[in-house]
């Protein structure tokens, strides 16, 4: 509900398109559609658009061997494109953990960064060991420090490759159709197939398995992380071993697998430097502690991986159920809104989800109304004369919250000045303001929304409320409302494209709609 008074992480997750400066490969794998075969349709159609588009690009070949980047004034990082470490922002270019602290780096040391990109982590390990790239990322795992001793078979890792420290963690886990049998733990597993794409690094858990479990069938694809999730979700396949960060951008878009349990323990993600450069491999370790210890790192990892609980699966297939029918009306006012304050278009029809599921003609208990739920008294504040015209109810919610954005210090940057301008969409900003006071006084950092969320419930009890200077707040309703509406948000990003206003269109500097993921740096 609108209070009275965008990083954009295009994840699109089943066939993420690559940003536009790399070399774009095809990708193997024919996984069966989802449920929902003519959006699936739709949306191969514009995948197939965008991935054409993207083959006219040219990317200039490196050099056979390459010097040191201080040399060369360059920084070469060869990367599996994937939606959390790489991938394309709105304008094309690319974002994600792994590209944001790269052109960290390269800004900090004076260099040019240019990204390859490859499709498997053995074409990194290749170009590092021919020195063709100094850098190798894009979930690449660290190798364990001990390989399990009931996996004799596994490989050493490739040669002329210096690990960094590690940068996220992650876990292997087996995943099930949700409509089948769940299993507790291998022994339910007997005569059953598990299947796991080949050459991600999890090689040690899977070995160490199949040694202490023969009664089990395992079957190797060459095909996407997503497009194997696919298959588990729609049946094509009963079990399956994935990442912990491939299962978690993946729940709100294939809703159809579960979580059977985890096959091993954590596994750290690194970078891979050429043997050659060791001095930068010590620079990027030096790099990577600085950016763990000033939460520079927390925050890429909070912006790219949102591990939320409150955004349920069922809300995601209501979504899902309604994108076809409902958003194809709604699309042209929301194109429209963006145009005309700056705010992405995904995530006004996210906050209109979460409001009234799309109802033009919603109306709660409390008197707000619409397909944003703007209070009357916010409407007069906007100038809106019927709250149940979408037109109307949308570019004022998206007035609203510009303004919101607008009011909080400038240096607050993206994402968390949009998801604390959603907080105050949803309780007021006064309240906001109080609780980011309380976070001060705590000992956090009110800039962030990872640590506002933290003390915002606090102002429903009265040891906090009474010190605040506008008392009581229900401070547990605006971290749900942001959280889900981050969900939805999610979805929309990896299955709706950009707007992209024709030029000629001419709009001013202040409404032009900068993504919510740019960059860190350039």
């Amino acid at each position: 509900m609108a209070a009275p008074h965008g990083t954009d992480r295009l994840r699109r997750r089943d066939g993420y398109n690559r940003p536009r400066h790399t070399v774009p490969r095809p990708l193997s794998g024919n996984p069966r559609p989802m449920r929902h075969l003519p959006y699936i349709l739709a949306v191969l159609a514009i995948a197939t658009g965008i991935a054409l588009y993207f083959h006219l690009a040219h990317e200039v070949p490196p050099p056979l061997v390459l010097g040191a980047p201080e040399e060369a004034g360059e920084l070469l990082m060869v990367v599996r494109p994937g939606p959390i470490d790489y991938f394309p922002g709105p304008d094309g270019t690319a974002v994600g953990i792994d590209a944001d602290l790269a052109m960290m780096f390269a800004a900090e040391n004076h260099l040019r960064i240019r990204f390859i990109a490859a499709d498997t982590p053995t074409e990194i390990f290749t170009m590092l060991g021919n020195v063709a790239a100094h850098v190798g990322a894009g979930g690449l795992l660290h190798p364990p420090a001990a390989m399990p001793a009931s996996a004799p078979e596994v490989t050493a890792a490739p040669p002329a490759v210096l690990w960094t420290a590690g940068l996220r963690t992650i876990e292997p886990l087996l995943i099930y159709n949700g409509e089948g049998f769940k299993p507790a733990n291998w022994g339910d597993l007997e005569g059953e197939t598990v299947t796991y794409v080949e050459g991600l690094g999890l090689e040690p858990e899977i070995a160490a398995a199949r040694a202490l479990h023969p009664e089990v069938r395992w079957n190797a694809v060459s095909v996407p992380p997503a497009a194997l999730i696919s298959q588990v979700s729609d049946g094509t396949i009963s079990y399956a071993v994935v990442s912990s960060a491939g299962a978690a951008v993946a729940r709100n878009i294939y809703l159809g697998f579960e979580v059977a349990f985890p096959i091993g323990g954590k596994r750290e993600v690194a970078w891979a430097v050429s043997e050659r450069f060791p001095a930068l491999r010590g620079e990027l370790d030096r790099f990577i502690a600085r950016v763990k210890r000033d939460g520079t790192l927390a925050r890429l990892i909070e912006r790219y991986v949102q591990n939320d609980t409150g955004f349920r699966r069922i809300d995601a297939g209501a979504l899902i159920d309604r994108m076809p029918s409902v958003l194809p009306r709604l699309r042209p006012i929301f194109h429209d809104a963006q145009v005309k304050t700056g705010i992405e278009w995904r995530l006004l029809a996210a906050v209109a989800f979460q409001e009234s599921q799309w109802d033009q003609a919603a109306q709660s208990e409390t008197g707000v109304r619409g397909i944003m739920q703007i209070t009357e008294d916010t409407a007069r504040l906007l100038g809106i004369n019927d709250l149940l015209d979408p037109a109307q109810n949308i570019v004022g919610a998206a007035r609203y919250l510009r303004d919101l954005k607008s009011k909080l210090p400038d240096r607050i940057h993206e994402p968390d000045r949009t998801w604390l301008a959603l907080a105050a969409y949803n309780i007021g900003l006064g309240h906001l303001e109080d609780a980011r006071i309380l976070a001060q006084k705590q000992k956090l950092n009110p800039d962030l929304w990872s640590d506002v969320k933290k003390v915002l419930p606090l102002l429903a009890i009265p040891e906090y409320y009474e010190a605040a200077k506008l008392g009581y707040a229900r401070g547990g309703m605006p971290v749900a409302f942001v959280d889900r509406v981050r969900g939805y948000y999610d979805v929309l990003l990896a299955q709706e494209q950009p707007h992209k206003p024709r030029l000629g269109f001419s709009v001013g500097s202040s409404d032009t709609a900068a993504p919510l993921a740019a960059p860190a740096a350039k």
